[in-house]
């Protein structure tokens, strides 16, 4: 088949993909556009993966596949009955959003075998792609990939695809008797979204990942007078609408540094809310971050770690066994072999701008090195005179170093995590040719919603506003005097399974900023790629709504004040300009290599201009 035959059947099947797409969805209107990277929507926008020209079998049928979930997903899916009940921890709305998802393509594919042999085969490869049939313990599976399945299972139980039996079968009859009613629940009530956002929010409760919201839904109207009489009283006593828990804030910071006048009836009052505000926290655990309303007290209340003794920085290696290391780079090459080709034209890109700024001179009147024949003359001349050498002597390129901060939170998971770990790689190899030091970090915690910190923190009594409530654990990728060569298998430790929970910026960007403070290099960069905002459950649960984000301001603010460090950010899918003076906000991860390569170029020629300008500054006569 020649080059054209091939093209234009890899445009019919395009075209035919996408009016496939609008006819099983109901929307004539969706734009389906084919580009590299992941499957996805955005509103009227469906993404799927370009195919080759070639279009071998297996790849129209996962193209299918891709194509008939978007389609059953717009067909069978609510927005805002989905939202409604979303849960705000990143962990339990990955698993919300799974579960989602299992229930459109079985209820799209319950009456069309071919959508439904497309689906299986979609899941099969995804399966196999994600190595489900390689792994033999029950914690490589994450929990949001096994509920998904599960619940596959009780809705269609043909609809698993036998690469994951095997793990499955770890799960199965370990999630104890609530969950597997849960899990029942999920399957009879399929067919409506609005029960099935109920059902899911339960089991998300008895695994602990999510509040119990759900659970309480049929007492909520049994309770809405009292709740609403209440509200009424505190409406009165405080002058606020806020609703039971609003009202409460101002109780709840009656410990401000600012003096107040109140009669002891008052005081009385606050003490009572208090109390019940802190048995009340006793008995529910952090499920997440609880949007509080910010006033003049919460500005004066600093920000501060509760402990520090559970904090934890350590080397990648420390995190993994050798050969668990080697595995997940294996991993982490094999996902990223598409990528790696056009992330290295770039890096080689920079490379050459890099090597074209560092300027060459000669040195002459030697006595050694090479001949220097245009001097040749005087020896002609006066006989007795010496020979005459020269040597090139290279001008280094300004002691560089670049800090690569990378967010190692929970909602980074999958592609980004893998696209961030390779860019990190080759970002290093590409500067180290060029003598620039660089070193990356990442940032998570040591546990979901506390961990010891708050073990401590409820033993103590549970003090009011006890600041960070989590255990920091913040990670050395590579240092900045470690060669490439030796630190390559440690990126590979981002893929790993469990590494991923809450993200607290402020306090990683102040540890990445301090390590380059101590460094001797003359110039200091440090890139932050992140894809949201601070999240952890916990402190957030105890502390106003915008704690760990002020936080983070305040941090960004006074870096960017000392101009001791060139401070820049790339934010995947989250507007970070709201935070750095220098930053970049990119829609999918596939762009990040290229966003990277872009920015250090411009951080680099920036340094070029303002180097030559200083230079032509010194040589420029003095005008009186």
């Amino acid at each position: 088949m020649s080059k054209s035959d091939q093209q234009n059947r890899s445009e019919d099947f395009k075209r035919a993909t996408a009016s496939a797409i609008r006819a099983i969805s109901g929307e004539p209107e969706i734009q389906v556009a084919y580009q590299p990277g992941a499957t996805g929507i955005s509103g009227k926008r469906a993404r799927l993966p370009s195919p080759t020209r070639a279009l071998p079998q297996h790849e129209m049928a996962k193209l299918r596949g891709a194509a008939d979930a978007i389609a059953l997903r717009l067909r069978h899916h609510d927005d805002a009955v989905h939202a409604a009940r979303a849960p705000a921890s990143r962990e339990a709305r990955d698993a919300y959003d799974a579960l989602e998802q299992a229930r459109v393509e079985i209820v799209g594919a319950a009456h069309m075998s071919g959508i439904a042999a497309n689906i299986r085969g979609k899941l099969n490869e995804d399966c196999e792609t994600d190595g489900l049939d390689r792994m033999t313990r029950r914690d490589q599976l994450p929990i949001a990939a096994a509920l998904a399945l599960l619940a596959r299972e009780r809705m269609d139980d043909q609809s698993v695809p036998a690469a994951a039996q095997h793990i499955l079968g770890l799960w199965r009859d370990t999630l104890g008797e609530k969950a597997e009613a849960a899990l029942d629940e999920l399957a009879q009530c399929r067919g409506d979204q609005a029960a099935f956002t109920r059902a899911a929010r339960k089991l998300l409760a008895v695994l602990d990942l999510a509040e119990g919201e759900a659970d309480n839904q049929s007492e909520d109207e049994g309770e809405e007078g009292e709740q609403s009489g209440e509200q009424s009283l505190q409406q009165d006593n405080s002058q606020e609408g806020e609703g039971q828990s609003e009202s409460q804030e101002p109780s709840a910071l009656a410990q401000s540094p600012e003096p107040a006048e109140s009669d002891s009836a008052e005081s009385e009052a606050d003490d009572d809310s208090d109390s019940d505000q802190a048995s009340a926290e006793a008995d529910d655990a952090p499920a997440g971050p609880q949007q509080r309303r910010a006033n003049a007290d919460d500005e004066q209340i600093n920000y501060r770690a509760f402990t520090r003794q559970f904090d934890e920085e350590i080397a990648a290696e420390e995190l993994c066994d050798p050969d668990e290391l080697s595995r997940l780079r294996q991993q982490l090459d094999q996902q990223l072999q598409h990528l790696q080709g056009v992330v290295s034209k770039l890096a080689n890109r920079l490379q050459r701008r890099l090597m074209a700024q560092q300027t060459r001179a000669w040195e002459f009147d030697l006595e050694e090195g090479m001949l220097d024949a245009g001097r040749l003359a005087r020896i002609i001349i006066d006989p007795l005179l010496p020979l005459s050498f020269k040597r090139e002597r290279d001008t280094e390129f300004r002691d560089t170093i670049v800090t690569l901060l990378v967010d190692n939170s929970g909602s980074m998971r999958g592609r980004p995590i893998t696209v961030a770990a390779m860019c990190g790689d080759i970002l290093a190899r590409t500067l180290e040719r060029c003598g620039v030091k660089v070193e990356i970090l990442g940032f998570t915690t040591r546990a979901w919603k506390g961990g010891q910190s708050r073990e401590q923190w409820v033993a103590a009594g549970k003090p009011r506003n006890p600041g960070r409530l989590n255990d920091l654990r913040h990670i050395i990728y590579k240092s900045a005097d470690a060669p490439w060569r030796r630190s390559r298998k440690n990126l590979g430790l981002m893929l790993r399974e469990g590494l991923l929970k809450e993200n607290i910026d402020g306090e990683a960007l102040l540890w990445a900023y301090r390590r380059l403070l101590a460094r001797p290099e003359h110039r200091r960069i440090l890139m932050v790629i992140s894809d949201g905002a601070p999240v952890d459950d916990s402190t957030l649960s105890v502390n106003t709504g915008n704690y760990l984000e002020r936080h983070l301001r305040d941090v960004i603010r006074d870096i960017e004040a000392r101009d001791l460090v060139e401070l820049t950010a790339i934010g995947i899918g989250h507007d970070v300009t709201r935070y750095y003076r220098r930053a970049v906000t990119i829609v999918d991860a596939e762009e990040l290599g290229g966003t990277m390569m872009k920015k250090l170029a411009e951080l680099f020629d920036e340094d070029a201009a303002n180097e030559w300008v200083r230079i032509a500054g010194q040589r420029a006569p003095l005008v009186i």
